[in-house]
């Protein structure tokens, strides 16, 4: 059988093979000379790059900008030994730019060289800041459901302008802002990218990219966070600010080798997300009024506990802008800084040179008032936040324990003396995160036999009678709606608390368990978490379903 010849399908073979042998020697060249490869084929060009380098010193030095960062610039070259090479460094160097060199083929060069042609209608970003475009703003309602995002995503993949993964990355930034992500996940499979949301809590599939657009989106992430594009072999961390509607939202990038490639996590920091004001955080009108009164007291300790993503961190960062006035001074240690507090000094531990520990001793001698670690994590740092709280200072800070009274072994675990903390701390408290009920989207229904018994056996160690629920016969339920919502908008805390009294204090003495603490500070009857749950299930605030996915139920 005669198979007829198409040149230009075999012309396309040959250019394609061309162009792999060209990639294949700049490769080995770059080994040669120590200098990372890379291929601007794949790696976008930042326009902003582009401009500190003008196009006529670029062609004639073999060389493009194509990654700027405040002073940090990334350049590719395709021969050290040019001399029109050197004097471009010189004037980088003199500009006090700390320059990345990177080597790729003549090719890429002359690829990247065409992007000289959109520079003039290229809007120019603010320094070191990731600028969503006027253009894709304009998109905003489109992808404010994920049906319309993912649609909108899809129509940006099938474009194929130079400039397709500025654009992609845009959307999926402008989807996460709008639709209230916490963070972006990117996840290479076998054959797709999946790209997931958080929302509200819960991880939710966004759309899928291919595995060509996923390395372009993965080069301009890394090169956007200050992570070395040539590295895919272990782990990296950076940052990078995405300014949007006149403010800026930081991001943490996370990125750690896979088995089809990198997977990516990006934790969106926006400030507003932290706005709660200390009567927003959903806490029983009893404990709100108690806790109004500990926190402004001019010694003591307040530990909030719970594990990773119950919103400890948020619980603080609202206690610290409530008793925040001109005349207190507050310093903190993180571990990172997640968000920036006005008129607040915040401090972030680095390695082995300033620890929660040492950086904590050197924060006492800067005469504060109020102090928060945040995170308890040894018996070093224990026992110096233990000794500010007892010498004239307020401690906020955090522990991973399941509940209030777990702070209390918590800390003798970790090598800290009972009563030195009984002295020192003045609440323990703990909390979850639940989904809240849509408004628009909920109902109400009878709860089952089972449900009431279970809340019955929840309540049977109320002591305050003014609490208990007038019945336990009905809850609120979320009402899933079409394209993808799930009847819930929002989150809120659920809370329990103990507050230090001289009983408790002679009790944990006896270095009592978890179990112990929970029967003895029964009698100071604030709810616990479970029951918080229950009454918010009851009031419509969040569903019986998401109360008992985070709270333990009584055993029988």
């Amino acid at each position: 059988m005669n198979v007829p010849f198409d040149s230009e399908l075999e012309d396309a073979k040959l250019a394609s093979l061309h162009a792999e042998e060209e990639e294949d020697v700049a490769r080995i060249v770059s080994e040669k000379y120590g200098i990372p490869y890379t291929d601007l084929h794949i790696v976008p060009v930042n326009m902003d790059a582009l401009r500190v380098l003008p196009e006529a010193d670029a062609v004639a030095a073999g060389v493009i900008a194509f990654d700027k960062n405040g002073k940090h610039l990334s350049l590719a070259i395709t021969n050290p030994q040019n001399p029109a090479l050197a004097g471009v460094l010189s004037h980088f160097e003199s500009e006090g730019y700390m320059i990345e060199q990177y080597f790729i083929s003549h090719a890429s060069l002359l690829y990247a060289l065409l992007k000289y042609k959109d520079l003039s209608q290229a809007k120019q970003s603010k320094e070191g800041v990731f600028a969503i475009s006027d253009e894709a703003l304009a998109e905003r309602s489109r992808v404010s459901t994920l049906s319309g995002l993912r649609a909108y995503l899809n129509e940006v993949l099938l474009d194929k302008k130079n400039s397709q993964v500025s654009h992609l990355f845009e959307a999926i930034l402008l989807g996460a802002f709008t639709l209230g992500a916490s963070d972006i996940h990117l996840e290479p499979e076998d054959e797709v990218v999946r790209l997931r949301f958080r929302l509200d809590g819960i991880l939710t599939d966004a759309g899928s990219l291919d595995q060509h657009t996923y390395r372009q989106i993965n080069s301009r992430i890394k090169l956007l966070s200050g992570l070395k594009i040539n590295i895919a072999d272990r782990a990296q961390d950076g940052r990078f600010t995405v300014a949007q509607d006149g403010r800026e939202v930081e991001i943490r990038t996370s990125v750690i080798p896979g088995g089809y490639g990198e997977s990516i996590v990006l934790r969106i920091l926006d400030p507003q997300a932290t706005q709660h004001s200390f009567l927003e955080m959903g806490l029983h009108p009893k404990l709100l009024q108690r806790l109004q009164k500990e926190i402004h007291r001019p010694t003591g300790m307040l530990l909030t506990t719970g594990p990773t993503g119950s919103g400890k961190t948020t619980t603080l960062y609202s206690f610290l802008r409530e008793i925040h006035t001109p005349d207190i001074k507050i310093i903190t240690i993180e571990d990172p800084i997640e968000y920036h507090l006005e008129g607040i000094v915040q401090t972030q531990t680095s390695g082995e040179e300033y620890t929660f520990a040492s950086g904590l001793r050197s924060i006492l001698r800067q005469d504060p008032d109020i102090i928060m670690v945040g995170e308890i994590r040894d018996k070093e740092v224990a026992e110096v936040a233990i000794q500010a709280a007892l010498t004239g200072h307020f401690v906020f800070s955090t522990l991973h324990t399941n509940n209030a009274a777990g702070a209390f072994p918590r800390l003798v675990d970790l090598g800290a003396d009972p009563k030195s903390f009984a002295s020192a701390v003045t609440v323990a408290m703990a909390q979850r995160l639940v989904r809240t009920l849509d408004p628009k989207m909920r109902e109400q229904r009878a709860t089952t036999a089972e449900e009431q018994e279970i809340m019955k056996k929840i309540f049977s160690t109320l002591t305050d009678p003014e609490l208990m629920p007038a019945s336990f016969e009905t809850v609120w339920s979320a009402k899933p709606g079409s394209d993808g919502d799930t009847g819930y908008k929002g989150r809120t805390g659920l809370h329990e608390a103990i507050f230090m009294d001289e009983e408790l204090g002679e009790f944990l003495r006896t270095n009592p368990s978890a179990t112990d603490i929970e029967k003895h500070v029964h009698r100071q009857g604030y709810l616990t978490m479970a029951q918080d749950g229950v009454i918010k299930a009851i009031e419509g605030i969040t569903s019986l379903e998401e109360v008992f996915k985070v709270v333990d139920l009584p055993r029988d």
